[in-house]
């Protein structure tokens, strides 16, 4: 099991440790709830540092990550960031990713953590069949670079005190290379997957230490606290973006996923499977990927029955917890053509009971 170079951290301020995708992660410190309601109203920091890092470099670069991506290459300009995705070849999805554009020849691509063997295999495949070299034009980062989510409404007024780049007016999904707490040069992203705003900073591995005191110190007045995987996940989820193995994986579509913003039919976007999807978006596909808020108290869980009133089975679900800032059961579900609409009433086989539910449309919280 791998560790990041954050880790030492994590275990001395007592977080409950446990093994995800490889790394010896924090899944809390002070408890889940807590931890959410910090970054809903203050700052959290998260040590995403699992996450995968691939380079793209040289006169090819464009085409291989237009190829293999999901959203429109072309609308990036340098220093923007794109959500996207790389269809497999299959109708599926190998992963869902960050795309940065650092100038025409050099991109980095930022993957999920438990998928970087996977994703590395495709990317590299690729590269290969357009002639690029391994290891030099395409080259896997991942172990090299240490990275923190600061997220919450307060994130980017305690990080300013950290670097004279203007980073509170920077806007959402762009990026800047700069001297931050006193490190050279990092990339500084507004970015972030929990719904309530913040940064994403990435480092070299020996720099780690030096960031990590600075950034707590930055956040001291601004009520910073450490934060760990499992509010993670009710802050993803409470604002309906996709986990990768639970809402979306090798056998579903970014149009079932409800994910077309990111699937650009453009002139020139020739990507994998843009037949296959784009023939999907124009004459319909079932079942799609849609938020509900439940009516009866009950969480629902993965894998649950999702029923109509009579009982026939409509759907599955995807994710689900209880929302912090509701006091509601939330989650997500693929669900059969009629039941997609708001306000529609939906039941969850909770334990041989049904549940009455809601299909809503996400972020939940903003719903209160």
């Amino acid at each position: 099991m791998k560790n990041t170079a954050f880790t030492q951290f994590h275990i001395e301020l007592g977080a409950k440790m446990l093994p995800f995708a490889g790394y010896n992660m924090p899944i809390e410190y002070t408890g889940i709830n807590d931890e959410h309601i910090t970054v809903r109203e203050k700052v959290g920091v998260f040590d995403v540092s699992h996450m995968g890092e691939f380079w793209v470099k040289g006169p090819k670069a464009f085409n291989l990550v237009q190829k293999v991506t999901s959203n429109n290459v072309a609308d990036l300009y340098n220093g923007k960031v794109q959500y996207s995705c790389f269809p497999n070849g299959k109708g599926g999805i190998v992963d869902d990713l960050l795309v940065y554009k650092i100038d025409d020849e050099t991109y980095l691509l930022v993957v999920n953590a438990a998928n970087i063997d996977k994703d590395w295999a495709w990317v590299t495949k690729n590269a290969q069949e357009m002639g690029m070299e391994i290891g030099k034009e395409v080259y896997n980062a991942s172990d090299e670079i240490a990275q923190l989510a600061i997220q919450g409404p307060l994130a980017l007024k305690a990080m300013q005190k950290l670097t004279s780049a203007n980073v509170v007016d920077m806007e959402y999904y762009t990026f800047q290379k700069c001297e931050f707490a006193g490190i050279k040069e990092v990339i500084f992203s507004t970015t972030g997957y929990t719904g309530s705003g913040g940064c994403e900073i990435y480092v070299a591995n020996e720099d780690a230490e030096k960031l990590w005191k600075a950034v707590f110190e930055a956040g001291e007045e601004f009520g910073i606290k450490p934060i760990g995987l499992g509010a993670r996940d009710t802050l993803r989820l409470e604002s309906g973006f996709c986990l990768y193995g639970n809402d979306i994986d090798d056998n579903t579509s970014s149009i079932q996923a409800g994910l077309g913003w990111i699937t650009k039919f453009v002139e020139g976007n020739d990507f994998i499977d843009r037949e296959k999807w784009e023939k999907q978006k124009e004459e319909g596909v079932s079942p799609r990927l849609k938020g509900f808020i439940m009516e009866d108290r009950g969480i629902p869980r993965q894998h649950y029955k999702v029923v109509d009133a009579e009982g026939n089975e409509i759907g599955e679900v995807t994710s689900g917890t209880m929302s912090p800032i509701l006091k509601k059961g939330v989650g997500m579900a693929y669900l059969n053509k009629g039941f997609w609409k708001a306000g529609t009433e939906i039941f969850i086989e909770v334990r041989n009971k049904k549940l009455k539910a809601v299909v809503a449309r996400p972020p939940f919280h903003e719903s209160k």
